[in-house]
């Protein structure tokens, strides 16, 4: 398939203030992508902005070609994006980058999202709900409003915890706050985690938030992945604009594209400043 693909709108709806869930008719891309990839997204008709914008791939719907892209108005770019309507034309490069792995039907699952990270975690729990695995799902929002598709993640069969900064639901505090206070629970309805258990821990969200949670989970003795949301310029491992610091050996550091190798790297081997 060609890496580039004229993408038509087929409906935009706007989820909260700023934030859009865009439908796109792209069939190749749809077909094939996998959870925690990306698109690379042209979003206006003119030379500025210059570069495109990557966003990660909500959901798929491969039966009737539907890329579903969810997204927060942060710049000039998104601004743009978020003026498109049915009928449009959208360029996207992708799907680009690494995603998460897909785990066993008997794995312990959990999902730890931070506001607008739930945008590639939705996409994974799809896919395992659809291979007959259910999840534990950690939700981090500022407020209750932010707590995007709460309902439809407990529809498709996984269990929803969520947590709010000001307290106006679930738990008062962070999203990993909460988790950890799960982990420490030995009466959690799915019984406790022990170091060594087939359990693995899914991060999407401010750096400052997953590089709390690879703390949690190291400690706890539990694998994970987390996807870093990077700056990118080229999107395909040219402009070296998203290396981000990584672990090689024992001791040893490297640098690697969040665009190629990333944006999905096992939490371990994330260097967090």
């Amino acid at each position: 398939m060609s890496p580039v693909a004229d993408a038509k709108v087929i409906k935009q709806d706007k989820i909260a203030p700023g934030h859009f869930r865009l439908y796109l008719f792209a069939p190749e891309i749809a077909e094939a992508a996998k959870p925690g990839q990306f698109v690379h997204v042209r979003c206006g008709h003119t030379s500025d902005p210059l570069l495109r914008r990557p966003v990660s791939i909500h959901a798929v719907d491969r039966e009737k070609g539907k890329v579903i892209l969810f997204y927060r108005v942060a710049g000039k770019g998104t601004s743009l994006l978020s003026k498109n309507n049915r009928g449009d034309t959208i360029s996207l490069l992708g799907p680009l980058g690494h995603g998460f792995s897909i785990p066993s039907r008997h794995a312990r699952i959990f999902v730890v999202a931070g506001g607008i990270g739930i945008a590639p975690l939705y996409f994974f729990l799809q896919e395992i709900a659809d291979s007959g695995t259910s999840a534990d799902v950690f939700l981090g929002a500022a407020t209750e409003k932010q707590l995007f598709f709460m309902n439809e993640i407990k529809e498709s069969g996984h269990r929803v915890f969520p947590s709010t900064d000001d307290g106006s639901t679930g738990y008062h505090g962070t999203v990993t706050g909460l988790f950890e206070e799960y982990l420490r629970k030995s009466d959690n309805q799915s019984g406790p985690i022990r170091r060594g258990d087939d359990a693995k821990v899914y991060g999407c969200g401010p750096y400052g938030m997953l590089k709390r949670l690879t703390d949690i989970i190291t400690t706890a003795g539990i694998t994970g992945e987390v996807s870093l949301e990077e700056r990118m310029g080229c999107g395909v491992g040219a402009c070296l604009s998203c290396a981000c610091k990584t672990r090689s050996g024992e001791n040893g550091v490297q640098y690697r594209r969040a665009c190629v190798e990333g944006p999905v790297f096992p939490a371990k081997e994330v260097v967090w400043e």
